[in-house]
């Protein structure tokens, strides 16, 4: 029976639509045929216009004039979402910013499917901000009054590691006890569950789950942390005043995190950096801060730091080209140093791991499978301490950026059948 239903997997990197066809692929097409949609808004200054996923990043990189807005998942549950940005000469709120995304997420969907829909499954973190309950429940409020506002009437949540699971037990033939690792690009969440064909067909599966956990570090905290250890460094970070002090970091900080880079283009942080130039010891990186600074080309910059990330999962070394910043300036990265950047982060996610198999009461050799989900989950220091801490259970790759929406398009078949 086909679904009037649709699984939403709104992703910090990524989104997709899943929708429950029996023999037939379950996510929708988006975007070029594809059916991730990149989570990128800009909003183009020349021809006074809005753009949307990889159309968004190509107009951006082509240079036209504007504002690029990633990562916008990660303002649920913060502050910012009471406020607002200035984008074209007027104020902007966020609250509008993700409903106008999720609004094309949907639009797109539906015509992919040449049907409205009206009722839905969100997937959301098992925590979207870590160690406070009144804030986690108002990102997933919020999310629900976008979803209401662009037209969705019955709005229904999962965790997105238990739509994962969902995804992978449909491919199964036999009961495994299954360790979910999804990696996404803002959060790192984790269940522990029993699937099977025959487990598959209860709408209740409370009992079957062992335990769930998750911590609020994802593929943007690795680009964050790759940046600022090995090119920040080139622009000024930690480099010497002549008091001896170093550099104000918050700059930095601010071009190395996807959701705060218009941050550093203000007058008050231009203002800020103009009044520290004449006490840097080595104005030539600042130059190049500043170069950087003026021509907006921060988002080109974090785009470029996330392909060597991504490279580097499956290379030993890559080459940062950084003409944009420089002529004929590039910066070579390793594995190692990656994985020092990321060191800290990884400890955060093994432990996290190693407490949910605790908290379960699950000795290591009762684990059958490790499936792994979301963009960020192939970065090989995270599969080396995951295969430490259960080295007999098989590791499984599922779709990367698809599995959460397919097993959302599956959960929203069975709650609203």
């Amino acid at each position: 029976m086909i679904s009037n239903a649709c699984g939403v997997d709104f992703g910090t990197s990524n989104s997709t639509v899943g929708w429950h066809r029996p023999g037939q692929n379950t996510l929708l097409a988006l975007e070029d045929g594809k059916p991730t949609l990149p989570s990128v808004v800009f909003f183009n200054a020349d021809e006074d216009s809005v753009a949307v996923g990889r159309a968004a990043l190509a107009e951006y990189l082509e240079g036209y004039e504007g504002r690029l807005m990633r990562s916008l998942k990660s303002i649920l549950g913060t502050g910012l979402m009471d406020g607002q940005t200035e984008v074209q000469g007027r104020n902007l709120r966020f609250l509008d910013l993700l409903t106008m995304f999720i609004e094309s997420l949907k639009g797109r969907a539906e015509q992919a499917a040449g049907r409205g829909f009206t009722q839905a499954v969100f997937g959301r973190p098992v925590f979207f901000v870590d160690d406070d309950a009144k804030a986690d429940q108002l990102a997933q409020d919020t999310l629900a009054g976008i979803a209401r506002r662009v037209g969705f009437k019955e709005i229904e949540f999962q965790f997105e590691p238990i739509a994962a699971a969902f995804d992978y037990e449909s491919r199964i033939e036999r009961e495994e006890l299954v360790l979910v690792v999804d990696i996404g690009g803002g959060t790192s969440d984790f269940t522990l569950i029993r699937l099977s064909p025959e487990r598959a067909g209860r709408l209740d599966r409370r009992d079957d789950i062992l335990a769930n956990c998750g911590v609020h570090i994802g593929g943007t905290d690795f680009d964050k942390q790759l940046s600022l250890h090995a090119v920040m460094p080139l622009l000024g970070l930690k480099s010497q005043l002549k008091s001896g002090a170093e550099m104000p970091s918050g700059p930095y900080f601010n071009l190395a995190t996807w959701h705060t880079i218009n941050f550093a283009y203000t007058r008050q942080a231009l203002s800020s950096l103009q009044g520290v130039y004449t006490e840097a010891l080595e104005r030539d990186k600042l130059d190049r801060l500043f170069k950087l600074i003026a021509k907006r080309a921060g988002h080109w910059l974090a785009i470029q730091v996330e392909a060597a990330k991504i490279a580097l999962s499956a290379e030993q070394r890559v080459e940062l080209q950084l003409d944009e910043i420089e002529a004929g300036l590039a910066h070579a990265i390793d594995r190692a140093e990656f994985d020092q950047a990321i060191g800290r982060q990884i400890d955060s996610i093994e432990t996290t791991v190693a407490r949910l198999l605790q908290d379960a009461g699950v000795d290591a050799g009762q684990v059958d499978t490790v499936f792994f989900t979301g963009g960020a989950s192939g970065v090989p220091l995270l599969r080396q301490r995951i295969a430490s801490l259960l080295p007999t259970a098989r590791a499984v790759e599922g779709d990367l950026h698809g599995s959460i929406g397919s097993g959302l398009a599956i959960d929203a078949a069975r709650r609203f059948a």
